[in-house]
């Protein structure tokens, strides 16, 4: 009675049916999306072409639903088909099946290459996939199974939808699908089965047929015909008949007396294991009837050279060993090592020998002893003693990352003009190896430019190539810091004693090249200043002048005509010129004379300096007079201008950025950019006593001197000239440096350009390098060097694929080493394309090993296999011409034939006794052919059902049996209209 008398048990729960549940809203939820695709209504299309699954093009919308709280994902696969109107008005009629239903029953494209696993299952062109959102969902109980398939029949249905609608089911790698295609008056059911174990009726053609027709139970006698298509599988693993043809590279050879150093210019190619690991053939029956063949688990009449249609595959061992891919690898890992050069050799490694030099009780008698410098004859041999002596010091004898014989090997190959004993003979050799001789002018030679490397005749070029086969062979991180210390001691050692670096182009730094390849040319420089400059002390050599600083071009091209010794003269220093900056060289009676005009213009100037001796002349400048003495005007002897390279442009560029925008910093940063205006002014006075501002311009800067013709007072037709506006401004740069100029000729002039500082700035920077800034500063050139290699095997193998990859490689290594830092992760994108380049080829070259092709006599033949060679590289899938009777086909044949003959193929029949393979049906395809590793049937019939006068509806069931699985896959429809 208590609980009675409770008031809460009175309380009851209505149901509100008006409200929908979350099935329906599923439901609804996906004929929205169909909606939205566009998938409702009757499909029309043309037929399927032969190939076309393969050749066409795929693709995929996605949308996402949830069935409450469980997400979902829906894909729309369709193969794109231009649409055809025509074609589909024909085929519209109430005895038109839809279009999925007809596809079931094409025979255009069984078993295509490389699709959808339910194109290959069904045939189909176009259909929708619900599977679970998560990977690691599934839908594993029944009930749920059969709601969702109910969710899709509901769906078709209020739809119309004619798309096949596909539920995957169970864990994601089975691969279970179960669907359902709807049409006017028509459906179709596909169903799956996957199993582990083989029933042992399901492994031959006569157990499937009976399934088949038990399946679709035909109530018709006789049965429809039954339309077969069947392929055998099998798998060749075994290569140990043929040697893999990549020879590896000796490594005592790259220092031994046949080879030299030669071998240390080139990068090694090829890979080092086969990048083919297994080649499928498979053998097809494409249009088989019912009868024709017998094959039971007795006797089977399907014997793979009786096969009317042969197609191979290969499988490519992923990511193959290969040696180019190991190099850039290697070298690339160098980037990321934070150590030093010190860190890694030992501390004091480019100290001075003895510790006497540091003692302060010495630094006296230093300086005062006298110390005659001969110039000793250059020997790299001695070189590296005196280096080794260094190391050893800190280090054991045996300890040196690198022995004597390697080291001399590639400093010989680096410098080979450094084998000649005879002073003489090397002056004249360094002088044709500092590169002269004009680049070749071809698209290889000038991948530099793109990458900013270096040229692939260069000295950097070369050391990027040592420094990247010592680091793979010869001591890793290690042999690398010892050959770049020997490398900065032997530049050291040539710019004290005025020897020329060879394999560097001659003049200014080429920005285009990387910055050590700048610097190299840099000290380069130095090196020619100071050897004409030490020449010139000894009165063995002349004034030279390049031609002035930063005029226009008639300023320098007056200078060839009218001065044929002005070659002998080029090359050539300024004779008393001092290794001090600060040093400065004027006469006396010259700064008397300039006190009357040094700050003076015009004729008053003029008047006062006409007592001055020309100095510093070159030659006349053509028919030039000066405006007011009438003497003829000289071009003067003048510096060359300082070489730069890119960052000291950039240093440069921003101390002129940071004075600011002032009115002081302006005029502060007109005076630092004037000084080769002013050298080059006082120059010019120098060599035309009595000259203005005018007869400079004329020279100098030609456009800014206007003449013009007029009538004199006498009615005679005159030019006079006058100064172009910008230099008439009161107060601009020009005037204030020709006020502050003083007739000083280039020879006792300040420098321009400190050779001495500039070079032991060079020096500094290059003792500084550490193993990873070196590997920095050379990878563009070692990835400049692996385009070249890839392009020279590319050559011999002609792979149209690999063309069009190296491109790609150029166009994406230009837009990535354009800049100073490019990122690391661009830089393995590179290195991985040149990889994969390296692979093809590799792949190509193992393919025509084992195919023959070059051991072929007949041309017609050899063309024809080098054809499928590269289809078979480029496509996933290649047809046999003439399958086992053509020339490709008989070559496999043998491949087969001899595999079988290797003992190793018990284990395998084993195997294949206990995965369920009929034992009295292997002996007539083992003596040539091993058991076939996939077995897929495909059965096809127009059938009736329900009943006898349904309607003839296509009917399919597809098998595979591979040593793995067993899957069936059969599409059943059924006349839901007469039933």
């Amino acid at each position: 009675m208590a609980a009675d008398s409770d008031p809460e048990s009175e309380v009851f729960e209505i149901t509100d049916f008006t409200t929908a549940s979350e099935w329906e809203r599923f439901i609804s939820k996906i004929e929205e999306v169909l909606n939205d695709w566009k998938l409702i209504g009757i499909s029309s299309g043309k037929p399927l072409e032969k190939g076309i699954f393969t050749t066409g093009t795929w693709e995929e919308k996605s949308d996402e639903i949830s069935f409450a709280d469980f997400k979902f994902s829906v894909t729309h696969h369709y193969l794109v088909q231009e649409p055809s109107d025509k074609d589909g008005k024909e085929e519209l009629g109430e005895d038109a099946l839809p279009l999925p239903m007809q596809d079931l029953l094409c025979m255009n494209n069984d078993f295509p290459p490389r699709a959808h696993c339910l194109v290959r299952w069904y045939g189909l062109r176009e259909f929708v996939v619900i599977a679970p959102a998560a990977n690691n969902d599934a839908v594993i109980s029944e009930s749920k199974c059969n709601l969702l398939l109910s969710s899709v029949s509901i769906a078709l249905g209020n739809t119309g939808c004619q798309v096949p609608l596909f539920v995957q089911i169970h864990h994601k790698w089975r691969r279970m699908y179960v669907g359902e295609c709807q049409g006017p008056g028509v459906r179709t059911d596909f169903e799956m089965v996957h199993l582990r174990k083989v029933p042992s009726q399901y492994t031959h053609l006569a157990g499937l047929l009976d399934i088949f027709k038990t399946k679709i139970g035909c109530p018709l006698t006789p049965l429809p015909p039954v339309s077969m298509a069947i392929r055998l599988t099998f798998v060749l693993q075994d290569w140990q008949q043929y040697f893999w043809p990549q020879q590896p590279p000796d490594i005592d050879a790259l220092v031994g007396g046949e080879v030299g150093g030669l071998e240390f210019g080139k990068l090694p190619f090829g890979a080092c294991e086969d990048p083919i690991s297994e080649l499928h053939l498979a053998t097809t029956w494409p249009h088989l009837a019912e009868g024709i063949i017998v094959d039971n688990d007795v006797y089977s009449d399907l014997d793979p050279l009786q096969a009317p249609q042969w197609s191979v595959r290969v499988r490519k061992a992923d990511n193959p060993q290969c040696l180019l891919g190991d190099f850039l690898t290697e070298f690339f890992k160098l980037c990321r090592r934070k150590e030093s050069t010190d860190e890694i050799l030992g501390r004091s490694a480019f100290d001075e020998e003895g510790k006497e030099v540091a003692d302060i009780t010495h630094a006296l008698s230093k300086l005062t002893e006298p110390a005659p410098v001969p110039i000793p004859k250059l020997s790299v041999t001695n070189m590296v003693h005196s280096a080794k002596k260094k190391i050893r010091k800190h280090r054991g004898v045996d300890e040196s990352p690198l022995n004597n014989d390697v080291l001399n090997t590639i400093l010989l190959f680096l410098f080979p003009d450094a084998a000649d004993k005879l002073a003489d003979v090397f002056e004249n050799r360094a002088s044709t190896s500092a590169g002269n001789n004009p680049p070749p002018e071809n698209e290889d030679y000038n991948l530099f430019s793109q990458f900013k490397s270096a040229p692939s005749d260069s000295l950097t070029y070369k050391l990027a190539l040592c420094l990247c086969m010592i680091n793979f062979y010869h001591g890793g991180v290690k042999g690398v810091a010892h050959l770049w210390q020997e490398f900065v001691l032997e530049m050291r050692y040539r710019w004290e004693n005025n020897y020329l670096i060879p394999g560097l182009a001659n003049g200014s730094p080429d920005l285009r090249c990387c910055l050590l390849h700048q610097k190299l040319q840099m000290l380069n420089c130095c090196i020619e200043r100071k050897k004409a400059r030490d020449e010139g002390k000894r009165g063995s050599m002349s004034d030279r002048s390049p031609g002035g600083a930063s005029g226009d071009g008639a300023k320098g091209g007056d200078h060839s005509g009218d001065n044929p010794d002005k070659d002998k003269e080029f090359g050539k220093s300024w004779e008393s010129w001092s290794d001090s900056e600060e040093e400065f060289f004027e006469c006396l009676s010259d700064t008397e004379d300039l006190k009357g005009n040094g700050q003076e213009n015009g004729k008053k100037g003029a008047k006062e300096s006409v007592n001055l001796k020309p100095e510093g002349r070159l030659h006349p400048h053509g028919k030039l007079m000066l405006l007011h003495p009438g003497e003829p005007l000289y071009v003067p002897i003048t510096q060359e201008p300082a070489p730069m390279t890119e960052d000291l442009l950039e240093e440069q560029s921003e101390v002129l950025a940071k004075l600011g925008t002032s009115a002081e910093g302006a005029h502060l940063r007109a005076r630092m950019q004037s000084a080769c205006l002013l050298s080059d002014m006082e120059s010019f006075k120098a060599a035309n006593p009595g000259c203005c501002l005018e007869d400079f311009v004329r020279w100098y800067s030609p456009r800014d001197y206007i003449e013009e013709e007029v009538i004199d007072e006498k009615g005679n037709k005159v030019i006079r000239g006058e100064l172009s506006a910008r230099m008439k401004i009161p107060s601009n740069m020009w005037v204030e440096a020709w006020e502050t100029a003083k007739p000083v000729p280039a020879r006792r002039q300040k420098r321009l350009f400190d050779d001495t500082r500039e070079a032991e700035k060079v020096l500094h920077y290059l003792a500084v390098q550490k193993p990873a800034d070196l590997a920095r500063h050379l990878l563009p050139c070692i990835i400049h060097a692996a385009v070249l290699k890839v392009k020279e095997e590319e050559a011999v193998e002609d792979i149209s694929s690999v063309k069009k990859i190296i491109k790609q490689i150029i166009s994406h290594s230009s837009k990535v080493l354009r800049f100073p830092s490019p990122e690391d992760k661009k830089l393995e994108e590179i290195i991985a394309q040149i990889m994969s380049v390296e692979a093809i080829i590799a792949r190509a070259r193992s393919l025509k090993a084992k195919f023959g092709v070059e051991k072929c006599e007949n041309e017609e033949e050899k063309e024809d296999l080098q054809r499928f060679v590269n289809s078979l590289l480029e496509q996933p899938e290649v047809s046999v011409v003439g399958a086992g009777r053509g020339p490709a086909g008989s070559i496999i044949h043998k491949l087969f034939v001899n595999a079988q003959r290797v003992p190793a193929a018990a284990p395998l029949e084993e195997e294949l006794r206990r995965s369920g393979w009929p034992e009295e049906r292997r002996p007539g395809l083992q003596s040539e052919f091993p058991p076939p590793a996939g077995r897929e049937v495909i059965l096809r019939a127009a059938v009736p059902r329900p009943a006898p006068y349904s309607k003839a509806l296509p009917q399919r069931i597809y098998s595979v049996l591979t040593r793995e699985d067993f899957r069936l896959a059969g599409a059943f429809s059924a006349d839901t209209t007469f039933f």
